[in-house]
């Protein structure tokens, strides 16, 4: 009777070898997909604001009391991210678990922080095209903050079990660049909406 194969969890494969591997390319896919969403939102904000007569913008001069910082917060988790994923390559795991945690903890602050800007506005989604557009776009990131959380979060998991290493990261690699472009985005959604008001744009 031919025995049974057995591993040690650390010795279970988190995505192929290498570099690169078929998540590389569902990935690139998805993050096009995405891509193409946030730029018609966009678009819909400066088409809008651009035909729409004066007075269109509910906060002409919007608060960066809370956005502002929360950006930082955002960025810090993308260099937290880097320097996790420069962990895995060069088999500090140390280092992978510290960049890792502390990108989902800044993460999360972010989310929560987000959460607190919504309820601090004077009008809801239904107020007019303007509030319409604010609550889809920054509802939609807070969408894809929440699956990278969910990313991090298994990422970590997977790295203090010993899953990766510098030849088997392929699962690293795609979740740090998904980070990145949450956060890439919301830099494009932080100037439309927080900064572009006070260069005269809709007022």
């Amino acid at each position: 009777m031919a025995e049974l194969a057995t591993a040690r969890p650390a010795e279970l494969a988190v995505g192929p070898t290498g570099a690169k591997g078929a998540g590389w390319n569902g990935l690139a896919a998805l993050v096009a997909t995405e891509a193409a969403l946030f730029a018609y939102l966009l678009f819909a904000y400066y088409y809008l604001g651009a035909s729409a007569p004066s007075g269109w913008l509910l906060e002409p001069h919007p608060s960066l009391k809370l956005a502002g910082p929360n950006t930082i917060v955002l960025l810090l988790s993308s260099v937290a991210m880097w320097w996790g994923e420069r962990g895995v390559k060069l088999n500090r795991r140390g280092d992978a678990l510290v960049g890792t945690g502390l990108a989902f903890v800044l993460g999360a602050l972010f989310a929560a922080v987000q959460l607190l800007e919504w309820k601090a506005k004077t009008y809801g989604p239904g107020a007019s095209s303007y509030a319409s557009l604010y609550f889809v776009t920054t509802g939609f990131h807070m969408a894809h903050v929440l699956v990278g959380l969910v990313i991090l979060a298994l990422l970590f998991l997977w790295t203090a079990i010993g899953y990766f290493s510098p030849v088997r990261r392929i699962a690293v690699t795609n979740g740090t660049y998904y980070w990145h472009f949450v956060d890439a985005v919301w830099l494009f959604v932080f100037t439309t909406y927080y900064v572009t008001p006070y260069l005269g744009f809709a007022r």
